[in-house]
């Protein structure tokens, strides 16, 4: 059942991947330069990381029943709150610098991640809303933060987690693998995943089996904000600057419909981390095909719809049974019963 669900956005994923591939022969080269791997292969994983991570702690909310708006604009804080350290050290190349820098911006990212948690878990107030207030307040953070305007810095070590190479592989792609990893290890070879689709699928049941559902939720919420938090060290370290209008803008809608792809449902109580990676992927090399095609840059969230659209359409089961019901022809009409012939006596 499990490859089942992944297996139309398995598919789009090809489809899209042939589609770039006709459009652009060179499309599957992949060069080694100094030792490190290049093409455009590489560089879907490698702009997709950021993406991941974000639909990565998406997937867990998700599957309690909640939903995060709130990611992009922590991904913003995250950025902003290290690119403001960081500027500010006498020296930006201090390792030990950065990653206190880095501590920092992770330790304000988990207190938004558990203000959330509180206002869904203690308080009792639907998640949509109680994120929707940190998606509005922290962008207005992020940019008390950077003063409105973009920091930049120049930081040897701090451009190695957005665009340093480890072991010849970008450094994103290979933190990205780690955390998802690390996730899929502590969720499946654990209880921690099943309480985690309980209290998502039918919370009251959870709480008379005796699950700790509040305990559950502010973790899930805690560890998505981490994770935003991570995705936003990466961009701001990719570009090294901070963008507090820009950085993480929309990330929290693509991060749903990749959760979404990924076979998650919106109503809890069934997750798939798989399924979530290959969802990110996909939109990351849907917009990578976009610019390929040369769509118009204003046209790229319509044609990024449409497309995502059609996916889930044709990935719902009540959608193939209606169109299988449409295509089936109509039963033939019962054969009458032969005329009784009267034979006389």
């Amino acid at each position: 059942m499990s490859r089942y669900r992944l297996f139309w956005p398995a598919a789009a994923l090809v489809a899209l991947l042939l589609v770039n591939l006709v459009l652009s022969p060179s499309f599957f080269s992949i060069q080694v330069r100094d030792g490190h791997l290049y093409g455009t292969l590489i560089d879907i994983l490698r702009f997709g990381a950021p993406l991941i991570l974000v639909a990565l702690g998406m997937t867990l909310v998700v599957a309690t029943g909640g939903i995060d708006l709130s990611v992009g604009s922590v991904v913003a804080i995250g950025a902003a709150i290290a690119c403001a350290q960081i500027s500010a050290l006498p020296d930006q190349n201090s390792v030990g610098g950065v990653f206190g820098a880095f501590g920092i911006a992770l330790a304000l990212c988990l207190v938004l991640g558990l203000c959330n948690g509180f206002l869904v878990s203690v308080i009792g107030i639907q998640p949509i809303i109680a994120t929707l207030i940190l998606m509005v307040a922290g962008r207005g953070l992020a940019q008390l933060v950077t003063g409105g305007q973009i920091i930049t810095v120049d930081s040897d070590p701090f451009r190695v987690l957005g665009g340093g190479y480890w072991f010849g592989l970008p450094a994103p792609i290979l933190v990205a693998l780690g955390v998802v990893a690390a996730t899929a290890l502590v969720v499946r070879r654990s209880a921690l995943g099943l309480l985690v689709e309980s209290v998502g699928g039918n919370p009251e049941a959870s709480r008379l089996a005796g699950v700790r559902a509040r305990g559950l939720l502010t973790l899930v919420y805690v560890f998505c904000g981490l994770c935003a938090g991570l995705a936003g060290l990466m961009v701001s370290s990719n570009v090294s600057s901070a963008d507090g209008n820009n950085a993480g803008l929309w990330i929290e809608l693509d991060a749903i419909l990749a959760v979404v792809i990924g076979g998650t449902l919106l109503s809890g109580g069934r997750f798939s981390l798989g399924g979530t990676v290959l969802g990110a992927l996909l939109i990351q090399t849907l917009s990578t095909t976009v610019y390929t095609v040369g769509v118009p840059p204003e046209s790229t969230l319509l044609v990024k719809a449409l497309v995502v659209t059609v996916v889930c359409l044709v990935q719902s089961p009540a959608f193939r049974a209606r169109l299988r019901r449409r295509r089936k022809p109509p039963a033939p009409a019962p054969a009458e019963p032969a005329a009784k012939v009267e034979v006389p006596a």
